[in-house]
């Protein structure tokens, strides 16, 4: 709803945690996650949804913050790579990154991350064809994915029965 000072007042939960705020309505969502929260382990990389290093994950699903305005997340969840700290653990994904090589100089990797786990939630065994789908929006100049790829294999080879779930 259209405030009379020009504002938009929205709703969204993020990282856990219900925020209402007032936002210029062509606000995007990574200019409400950086210069509005704080939040800045979201990146700004191309600006048109062409790298996936603005990634965060909306419901659950992986979007590119930079071409999605604020006003379009009311009412919706949204987690950033600093959402997936757990009482100050790193998450498994970001472990195994970090493990795996997968991080080089970390600029696409919360993107990457964040996808990753969209991906394990969804299919908790993805062949290798079906990791490098999954990412293919993401742009990286340092690992050439082998890195990568191998760190979601990994995650969803420990996520077989039987084992921890890294979510957890």
């Amino acid at each position: 709803m259209k405030e009379p000072n020009g504002l938009m007042e929205i709703r969204l939960t993020i990282n856990g945690g219900e925020r209402r705020l007032q936002v210029p309505p062509e606000t995007t969502l990574l200019e409400l996650i950086r210069d509005h929260l704080g939040l800045t382990g979201t990146k700004e990389g191309c600006g048109k949804g062409q790298c996936g290093t603005c990634t965060v994950l909306l419901d659950g699903r992986p979007v590119n913050s930079c071409l999605m305005l604020a006003v379009q997340a009311n009412g919706q969840r949204v987690t950033t790579i600093e959402g997936l700290l757990r009482n100050g653990q790193l998450d498994a994904v970001q472990s195994t990154f970090i493990e795996e090589g997968a991080v080089q100089c970390g600029f696409c990797t919360p993107g990457l991350i964040l996808t990753a786990r969209a991906l394990l939630e969804e299919n908790p065994d993805p062949s290798e064809e079906q990791i490098r789908e999954a990412i293919s929006g993401h742009l990286c100049r340092c690992t050439g994915y082998a890195a990568i790829v191998r760190a979601i294999r990994r995650m969803a080879s420990e996520k077989s029965p039987g084992k921890e779930n890294p979510s957890s």
